[in-house]
């Protein structure tokens, strides 16, 4: 498929040198930072930089919005594509008839649009990430594009569902739960580990541990441990007394514990 891609950040990163890897053939990267239009050009086997959001005499059939949800609309209204293009977005909550509602807007030719949502978390800058393994949630507001998008998907990853705007939205805010929140929690031990000039590497072991038995288990809740699920009420007063001086943290806790116990 040629693939023209509007914007240049993590996930564009990632995913339009995947695409061309699976086959695929990216024309074309827009993108109102220069330097990262150049770079990701630069990853890729002939794409041009292209400097406004005019493509109406692009040869590209797909255009990818792999720009962050709240500049999407803004974009949209400027946008110029060739008639019957395919314009889908990569965000995990935006619906599909929000951007069908969009195009008709602003749009004066007829647009297809569907969502083409890779459930990982991208960093730009670093190491490729192998789509294999990646899930790729496909959305469409015709059958024709839907079975495009599938085709293209199966190309790259061995995981691909037809996955509705509701259930995006749902794995979208379970991500954030699992990712992000995972990620800060630990952040924040490592702001304890640091106060105390204690080495945050001796929490690695485990959080590997940790992090193997939740994959492993049909349900996380199942291998949870701690004085939360003990309900050891003296530990649990104990690191209270040491997090009062840090009213956030102590927050936090007792949030995650009064959670703990309920489950």
């Amino acid at each position: 498929m040629e693939i023209t891609f509007i914007g240049a950040g993590n996930l564009a990163w990632h995913l339009a040198p995947a695409l061309e890897n699976a086959g695929h053939h990216v024309n074309e990267v827009y993108s109102r930072q220069l330097a990262h239009t150049r770079q990701l050009v630069s990853m890729l086997y002939d794409a041009q930089p292209h400097s406004e959001l005019n493509f109406a005499d692009s040869p590209s059939e797909l255009f990818v919005l792999a720009v962050p949800d709240d500049a999407i609309e803004a974009i949209c209204a400027r946008l110029v594509l060739p008639a019957n293009a395919l314009l889908v977005h990569t965000a995990g909550s935006l619906s599909v008839d929000q951007l069908r509602q969009w195009i008709a807007t602003y749009s004066d030719v007829p647009v297809r649009t569907g969502v083409f949502y890779a459930l990982q978390t991208f960093s730009r800058g670093q190491s490729l990430l192998p789509f294999a393994q990646i899930p790729l949630c496909i959305e469409a507001s015709d059958a024709e594009s839907e079975s495009q998008l599938v085709l293209m998907g199966q190309d790259m990853s061995q995981i691909v569902y037809l996955v509705n705007s509701h259930e995006r939205l749902a794995l979208h805010v379970a991500a954030v739960f699992a990712g992000n929140f995972t990620n800060h929690v630990m952040a924040l031990a490592k702001t304890l580990t640091d106060a105390e000039n204690l080495e945050f590497a001796l929490l690695k072991p485990l959080i590997r541990e940790t992090i193997r038995k939740a994959l492993l288990a049909d349900d996380p809740a199942e291998v949870q441990t701690g004085p939360a699920r003990r309900g050891d009420e003296a530990t649990l007063a104990r690191h209270e007394y040491y997090l009062a001086p840090t009213p956030d943290l102590l927050q936090v806790y007792q949030v995650l514990t009064d959670s703990i116990g309920r489950t």
